[in-house]
């Protein structure tokens, strides 16, 4: 979010010289010299309107109307019936108890413990698990983080160099937008880390304001992203996302979305889809 500077107009009128009279009269003195106010200088500031970087939406769940055939639920038919282009991904856990008879009503089924799925019934679907299973992972994470980063000033996250640069690209292009995120000692510490033990599970720099929240703020989101995804569908056609990548939307957007999953019913089957 760039501060933008106004130009000064230019000062108009001429200079205003005292007025003497021409011959003062013998009793009185002559009258003080007369100025006339100096032009004030106005300043105008152009307002820029501050420009949200788009989200990144790469999966979105999907509240399934009850009503759906089961042969809309291919991803040739995921535009036609949602207006959503993407492919099903195993996004969900099935219950571990799920019967034979249970299988048929799951969407993307593999094998596996705990079973992937693309979706099913909400009843069918082991939430909690994977609620579970993602703060542990996260807390793992960020111990990692907490080390990888130790003795490194709080950095400012990427979403603020983006924002800055979109709201106004001629005076900020984003080779510098980059560089200047880049050249923040804990940022180079994370990529540090990252080139020198590559692999799943490290610690990113996209979720560098999530780290600076703090372990349980940071196993809290990742906790709620394993069930809701970066966006979701209501049954009913509302879309929930969220205005950006910083975390204050982020958390709004799994606000919402976790509120909604709360009012679904036990047979509302929900869809994992990778855009």
């Amino acid at each position: 979010m760039s501060a933008v500077n106004g130009t000064p107009l230019t000062r108009h009128g001429s200079r205003v010289l005292p007025t003497v009279p021409a011959r003062p009269a013998p009793a009185q003195a002559a009258p003080a010299p007369t100025r006339r106010p100096a032009p004030t200088r106005t300043t105008t500031a152009a307002v820029r309107p501050t420009v949200l970087p788009a989200p990144t939406i790469a999966t979105m769940v999907i509240c399934l109307p009850g009503d759906l055939p089961a042969d809309a639920l291919t991803a040739h038919h995921l535009d036609t019936h949602f207006g959503v282009t993407g492919t099903l991904t195993p996004l969900f856990w099935a219950v571990p108890q799920l019967r034979l008879w249970q299988r048929h009503q799951m969407i993307g089924l593999r094998k596996g413990r705990p079973a992937p799925c693309a979706g099913g019934p909400l009843r069918l679907l082991d939430l909690q698990g994977m609620r579970h299973a993602a703060a542990v992972g996260a807390g793992i994470r960020y111990q990692i983080w907490q080390h990888v980063v130790h003795g490194t000033r709080a950095a400012t996250p990427w979403p603020v160099f983006e924002t800055r640069h979109l709201t106004d690209p001629d005076r900020y292009p984003i080779d510098t937008a980059i560089a200047d995120f880049h050249a923040q000692p804990r940022v180079n510490a994370m990529r540090m880390h990252a080139a020198a033990t590559p692999g799943p599970g490290q610690p990113g720099v996209g979720e560098l304001e999530m780290y600076q929240a703090g372990q349980m703020a940071y196993q809290h989101y990742k906790s709620a992203s394993a069930v809701a995804g970066d966006a979701m569908l209501t049954a009913d056609g509302r879309k929930l996302a969220p205005a950006s990548d910083a975390l204050t939307h982020r958390v709004t957007y799994l606000e919402q979305a976790l509120a909604h999953l709360d009012t679904l019913a036990a047979d509302q089957r929900l869809l994992a889809v990778a855009l």
